[in-house]
């Protein structure tokens, strides 16, 4: 494993994610986060544990998502993208809780790697959960697409009526 450091640009394989994202077009850029996240997911059908390449690649794409988070963290190396990015659509956001959710669960070669070299409270774990976190509190954040239902009553208000629909 080419891997220097604990960013989530901080390996050879994540480096070469920065770079096709830069060899791509604008739209391709799009896609290229869009299918490393779901690669990650397991729902291209592949089955069995997460290879450590997808999910380094899968965290390097979900710390792009999570950086258009409002109060997101930026993605600060040289190891990264140099073109500008796309504004990424706001489902991608589930999707990369989703495929970090499948790089921290049993199976994950890369969770196995990195719980060994440091444990489940180093650098690296903290920084993907930390990602995590962001894009958990943005997809929680959203508009419901589908309204709250209404309550049938409200104990602290004697005597309230529910309105009818």
């Amino acid at each position: 494993m080419g891997t220097w450091d604990t960013g989530h640009f901080d390996s050879d394989t994540a480096a070469d994610f920065a770079a096709d994202l830069d060899a791509a077009t604008v739209e391709g850029r799009t896609e290229l986060v869009r299918d490393a996240l779901v690669r990650a997911t397991g729902t291209d059908g592949v089955p069995g544990g997460l290879d450590e390449s997808a999910a380094v690649v899968a965290v390097a794409a979900a710390a792009l998502v999570a950086a258009q988070c409002p109060g997101g963290p930026p993605v600060e190396t040289v190891y990264g993208p140099d073109e500008p990015l796309p504004r990424f659509p706001e489902e991608l956001r589930g999707v990369a809780v989703l495929a970090l959710d499948c790089v921290l669960a049993e199976g994950s070669e890369l969770r196995e790697l990195w719980a060994d070299a440091e444990g489940e409270a180093g650098p690296w774990w903290r920084g993907v959960v930390a990602l995590r976190t962001a894009l958990a509190a943005a997809v929680a954040g959203a508009p419901d697409p589908i309204p709250a239902p209404i309550p049938a009553a409200i104990p602290e208000l004697s005597g309230a009526v529910r309105p009818s629909v």
